[in-house]
């Protein structure tokens, strides 16, 4: 049995679709055109494959009627950044279990998601 991505819930997170971007001098380079999708520039943080993930995650915890959210990973985890973002967008509480947070040197962009969520 299949189930289609379009039957799942799903909690907009990023501007899709991406844009592509040629890579001219490259493909020169190697003789064909080489294409650069750009999941960067989905407007969530560091954005990429993650926020589309956690599209369906958050789905999963609205239709659960959830209010928080917990993740884990390493202290300097995308994962756990993009899930306090997107748990800060919806008005819903991010607990992130945070493998190493006590040796991670903070870095600015640590800084502004860790004040939005709270280390369980």
């Amino acid at each position: 049995m299949t189930i289609g991505l379009s039957s799942q819930p799903r909690v907009p997170l990023g501007d899709w679709p991406t844009p592509l971007y040629e890579a001219k001098r490259l493909s020169e380079q190697l003789g064909t055109r080489l294409w650069f999708k750009r999941d960067d520039l989905t407007g969530l943080g560091a954005g990429g494959n993650k926020a589309r993930k956690l599209e369906f995650h958050l789905g999963k915890a609205f239709e659960a009627k959830a209010t928080h959210l917990v993740t884990t990973g390493a202290a300097q985890s995308n994962h756990a950044h993009l899930t306090a973002l997107a748990a800060k967008r919806y008005g819903l509480q991010a607990h992130l279990v945070l493998i190493g947070a006590g040796i991670c040197p903070v870095r600015a962009a640590t800084c502004c998601w860790m004040t939005c969520c709270k280390p369980i």
